[in-house]
C-alpha cells in the first residue's frame, strides 16, 4: 500500500505534487506523506460530525494502551480538541502483564505529556484486588474455560468505564478501526448475537450519567492507522501481548485482506451494509436491560449481574478479591469518582449544533 518499487517511477501526489510516498489502492489516489496524514484527519473529523460523537465542550477519555491505533486516535484528537473547545484525558489500563505493560505505560505516558494531554492510568490490582495474571492463576486452579483475552476484555470495559467517570469525562473515545469492525460483526454473526449487532451503530446512545462511546477510526483501514504513525514518527508498542490468542479473529482478518486485494475498496462497502444493518437493529427491536445487583452497572441479561461481576464471583476464594462493588474504581488523576448507573436514555442528539 506504501511507495511502488521495483524501477517504476513515482507518481506525484495527486493534491500537491509532491513526492508520493503512498498508494491508495480503493481511490487510485498517490499522497505526500502531509497530504495522506490530512487525508486521515479529515477522514476522522467527518466521522465524528457525521454521528455526532463528539460535542463541543466534551471531556474526551481517550483509551490508550500504548499501540500504534490509540497512539494516532490521541494525535489525531489533539490537532481538533482546542479548536472545538474539548478536553482530552488519556487514560490507559494496566493490567499488571509482568514484562510487557510497562513499556506501554512509559510510552503512553511519554507521548500523551508531549502532546501536552493529562494522562490518569487504573489498574486492574485497584479495581478488582488482582492483576490479570494473578486472575489467571485463580482460573486454572478452579478449571475454569475461558481463555485470557476473554478475562481481560471483560475486566478492561469495566475498567475503562471506571476511569472516566473518575476523570469527569463526558465521552469515552477506543481506536477500533475498519477492520476491528467488519471482523467484530462477523464474529457476532457466528454467536447468533443480535443484541451487539446492534450496538455496533455508531452513533453513540447516552447513558443516564452523561458518558458516551465513540470510535472515531471506524472508517479508517488498520494498515492505513500504521501507516499514520509510522509517518508522523509516533512511538508505540510494537510487542504483543504473552497471552494474545485471536483465535478466529486471525482468520477473519486473514480473509477479509485477501478480500480487499482483490477487490480494492470491498471493505467499504461491507462497512457501510454492516451500518445499515446495524442501525435498523437499533431502531426496531427492544432489548431489555437490567442492572447489577453487585455494583449498579447496567448489563443486558436477567441474572441482573453484570459480566465483570459474574466472572470476579467465579474467580472468588482463590488468588482474586473483588473490589467490584466500587464501580467508579481510583486513578492517578485529580477527577473525582461517580457511582452513576449506566442505564440509556434517547438524548444522545441533544445539544449536538457544534460538532467536529
Amino acid at each position: 500500500m506504501g511507495r511502488e518499487g521495483n524501477g517504476m517511477s513515482i507518481k506525484p501526489c495527486r493534491y500537491c505534487s509532491a513526492e508520493s510516498v503512498y498508494y491508495r489502492h480503493y481511490s487510485g489516489e498517490y499522497l505526500c506523506s502531509r497530504c495522506f496524514t490530512r487525508s486521515v484527519q479529515r477522514k476522522v473529523a467527518r466521522t465524528i460530525s457525521r454521528y455526532s460523537m463528539i460535542k463541543h465542550g466534551d471531556r474526551v477519555a481517550v483509551a490508550v494502551s500504548g499501540g500504534k491505533d490509540s497512539l494516532s486516535l490521541l494525535h489525531i484528537l489533539s490537532k481538533g480538541a482546542r479548536r472545538h473547545g474539548n478536553e482530552l484525558v488519556a487514560v490507559t489500563i494496566d493490567e499488571g502483564i509482568t514484562g510487557y505493560r510497562d513499556e506501554s505505560l512509559k510510552i503512553a505516558r511519554e507521548f500523551a505529556s508531549m502532546l501536552g494531554v493529562e494522562h490518569a492510568i487504573l489498574s486492574y490490582r485497584e479495581l478488582f484486588g488482582s492483576t490479570l495474571e494473578e486472575a489467571l492463576k485463580a482460573r486454572d486452579e478452579k478449571a475454569i474455560s475461558m481463555s485470557a483475552c476473554s478475562i481481560c476484555g471483560t475486566f478492561r470495559r469495566k475498567a475503562i468505564d471506571s476511569i472516566a467517570k473518575a476523570v469527569g469525562a463526558d465521552v469515552i473515545a477506543t481506536a477500533h478501526n475498519l477492520d476491528d469492525m467488519l471482523q467484530t460483526f462477523i464474529i457476532n454473526i457466528s454467536a447468533g448475537d443480535v443484541e451487539r449487532i446492534a450496538w455496533m451503530y455508531p452513533e453513540p446512545v447516552e447513558y443516564a450519567n452523561g458518558l458516551r462511546k465513540v470510535k472515531p477510526l471506524l472508517e479508517v483501514y488498520e494498515h492505513e492507522v500504521a501507516f499514520y504513525a509510522l509517518i508522523n514518527d509516533i512511538p508505540f508498542q510494537s510487542e504483543q501481548c504473552p497471552y494474545m490468542n485471536e483465535g478466529i479473529r486471525s482468520s477473519i482478518r486473514e480473509f477479509l485482506n485477501a478480500l480487499e486485494q482483490r477487490h480494492p475498496g470491498i471493505k467499504y462497502n461491507m462497512l457501510r451494509t454492516i451500518l445499515k444493518v446495524s442501525k435498523v437493529l437499533r431502531d426496531n427491536l427492544e432489548f431489555k436491560r437490567y442492572r447489577c445487583s453487585v455494583c449498579s452497572r447496567e448489563c443486558s441479561t436477567a441474572s441482573g449481574i453484570c459480566s465483570s461481576c459474574m466472572l470476579t464471583i467465579m474467580l472468588a476464594n482463590s488468588s482474586i478479591n473483588s473490589n467490584s462493588s466500587n464501580s467508579s474504581g481510583s486513578s492517578n488523576s485529580n477527577g473525582s469518582s461517580r457511582n452513576d448507573n449506566d442505564s440509556h436514555s434517547n438524548n444522545s442528539n441533544s445539544n449536538n449544533k457544534d460538532q467536529w
